[in-house]
């Protein structure tokens, strides 16, 4: 499954010899499209394969998508992602480290949704739902859980540009793709809430600093993380405590609940954690 970037890659490289501008300028994207296209097209049979399934988009996370409930659990990732992106911007706005622009385009609203719903999707499809099942099959559950969230973590990492400066960033991803594990445990294998939550995070701090505030270039790395406003906040001091409370709450509910932190890929979303 993982080849199928390379294949996508293959496929429209030939495109770029046409020397049309607007498809060299977004030929990555173009190719990355094909390949997402690729990999949900052979998932199911994959799924049914590997992993023995009956029902594979359950047990990938997305069941009940026509119905009220599954609308809720993404408008709840939602919200969990507005009271997050909440507590990065205060600090800075408080601290007087951001001005208020609220400068607010139709472009970049075009621009949000985008993030929200394909890229929340798409990631969350290929994290939580294929790669967390995955790693069900090839390894032990008890390391599940800290194995995705460690891939997530550096498949989000910009390797052109390595120093020690990543380690905060690292811990940030690190322990977001731990979140989002925990949230489709506490779902019964839902991916709905993973998907608003992941979504609302990338889209909302796109608006965020390209339409509502302009960031001062002398934030502290502590507080906003390495790279400054085009940086990730969950590297920063705020984003990883705001992330370890989070996870502390997880996991004080699953307690609470009697579940482990291993299996139950195949539950379903109606026994989730209220």
């Amino acid at each position: 499954m993982p080849s199928l970037y390379f294949i996508g890659w293959l496929i429209v490289k030939p495109v770029s010899v046409l020397q049309i501008e607007i498809i060299n300028q977004n030929i990555s994207l173009i190719g990355t499209l094909i390949s997402f296209l690729l990999f949900f097209a052979l998932l199911p049979g994959w799924v049914k394969l590997r992993w023995n399934s009956s029902f594979p988009f359950r047990d990938i996370g997305l069941f009940d998508l026509n119905k009220l409930s599954s609308l809720a659990a993404f408008l709840n990732g939602i919200f969990l992602a507005v009271v997050l992106l909440l507590c990065l911007t205060l600090p800075l706005i408080i601290w007087s480290y951001a001005g208020w622009v609220g400068n607010i385009s139709f472009f970049n609203i075009i621009n949000s949704l985008f993030l929200l719903l394909l890229v929340g999707f798409a990631e969350e499809l290929i994290f939580r739902g294929w790669l967390l099942g995955e790693l069900n099959v090839l390894i032990n559950p008890r390391f599940v859980l800290v194995g995705q969230a460690l891939i997530f973590s550096f498949a989000h990492i910009r390797f052109g540009n390595l120093s020690w400066d990543l380690i905060p960033e690292l811990c940030g991803l690190f322990l977001l793709g731990l979140v989002l594990a925990l949230t489709r445990k506490i779902q019964k294998g839902s991916i709905l809430t993973c998907i608003g939550l992941h979504g609302g995070l990338v889209g909302g701090w796109f608006l965020i600093t390209n339409s509502l505030i302009q960031i001062d270039l002398s934030t502290p790395a502590w507080l906003i993380g390495p790279g400054g406003a085009s940086g990730n906040p969950l590297g920063g001091g705020v984003g990883i405590c705001a992330l370890l409370f989070i996870l502390w709450r997880q996991l004080t509910a699953l307690a609470i609940a009697g579940m482990p932190l291993t299996g139950a890929r195949k539950a379903s979303s109606r026994d989730a954690i209220p």
